[in-house]
């Protein structure tokens, strides 16, 4: 197998992200890095499912966190009958799957294609957890390479020596925009939005493109005013969990209303990632609604005095006309088109 994670930040090499070896799947705990780089060891699928609903890793983590669980239910069930390992692989399939609602249905075309590869494996008398390991291995290598070409053209977008502006952590995205940049040697500075509750855009992103040699600043989420207007943002990009085919994409919460003071100051948003196929509308999109203890603390120190209530939506909506152009592997669509990405041929992604 070629691996696809060379010159790719710490947090992107196969090994860190989850991995699945002797009956326990390993995940490196995005939530405390890089404070400390501690990983969480999953010894049941379930425990797989609790540690993505955690946020243990997230972004595009969970699509290589689902496929390793499979792997490891198939682990749980060894020895038993066949149509008993097939039912419990397809019940683990269905819960690893709606371990988050917004993306259940990316993270199903993984478990269920595991769920089938793996009877396939149990019917020909081979070993289902080593089919599932290549597959989710595949996957991952496919999504790095799919990704790598919408690195490229985002990288194409970025003028030299500019400045981008990033919202959370887009995981595959950031690696590949990276290694797109080395390789043609263009250069930018980077501002990364903290993003809270979970400062992934502090403690991912930023530590992402500063290792990599970028000029890198945080900004707390409520100075991105400020910096658009004096700092000379040249371009807003995020990743997106959904992204519909009327061109509405959902991603963390605050990307809407960057989004909005983009088009205030004029300047381009472009999304990154593949449209989903199965999305037709916003009215599709399921917004997961979290526990608000985050919201209401600060590394488990209280913020509010007890009366105080919080709410957590773990993602907001941002339609279409706020949109200067989807970044996909095939090139850059303007968010109403989207149904043309689909007019070509689509390879398989997850």
């Amino acid at each position: 197998m070629e691996r696809m994670d060379q010159g790719m930040p710490f947090l992107l090499q196969y090994e860190n992200v989850a991995w699945y070896e002797s009956g326990r799947v390993r995940i490196l705990d995005r939530r405390v890095y890089p404070r400390e780089v501690r990983f969480e060891v999953c010894e049941t699928y379930q425990e797989v499912v609790r540690a993505i609903a955690d946020m243990v890793t997230q972004s595009a983590g969970p699509y290589t966190a689902v496929g390793m669980g499979m792997a490891l239910a198939a682990h749980q069930v060894r020895g038993k009958g066949r149509a008993e390992q097939a039912a419990f692989l397809r019940q683990a399939a269905h819960d690893l799957a709606h371990a988050r609602p917004t993306t259940a249905n990316r993270y199903g075309k993984i478990t269920f294609r595991c769920a089938a590869i793996a009877e396939a494996a149990l019917e020909a008398g081979r070993d289902p957890i080593a089919a599932i390991v290549d597959d989710t291995l595949e996957s991952l290598g496919r999504r790095y390479s799919t990704m790598q070409l919408v690195g490229n053209h985002l990288a194409a977008l970025i003028p030299e020596g500019g400045t981008l502006l990033t919202q959370c952590y887009g995981e595959t995205i950031i690696g590949t925009l990276i290694r797109a940049a080395r390789r043609t040697g263009r250069d930018f500075r980077v501002f990364c939005a903290e993003t809270r509750p979970f400062l992934q855009g502090a403690r991912l992103t930023a530590s992402c493109f500063a290792q990599a040699g970028f000029d890198t600043t945080v900004l707390t989420d409520n100075m991105i005013a400020y910096a658009m207007e004096r700092e000379g943002i040249d371009l807003f990009t995020s990743a997106a969990d959904t992204i519909a085919r009327d061109g509405h994409i959902a991603n963390k919460t605050g990307t809407f209303q960057i989004a909005i003071l983009a088009k205030y100051f004029g300047v381009p948003y472009y999304v990154t990632g593949i449209p989903d196929g199965d999305k037709r509308s916003a009215a599709e999109i399921v917004i997961e609604q979290r526990d608000p203890e985050p919201v209401l603390t600060s590394w488990g120190i209280p913020n509010t005095v007890p009366e105080v209530r919080g709410i957590y939506p773990s993602f907001d909506v941002t339609p279409p006309h706020l949109i200067s152009g989807v970044v996909t592997d095939k090139g850059v669509y303007v968010p109403y088109l989207l149904d043309r990405y689909f007019e070509t041929n689509v390879q398989e992604f997850y």
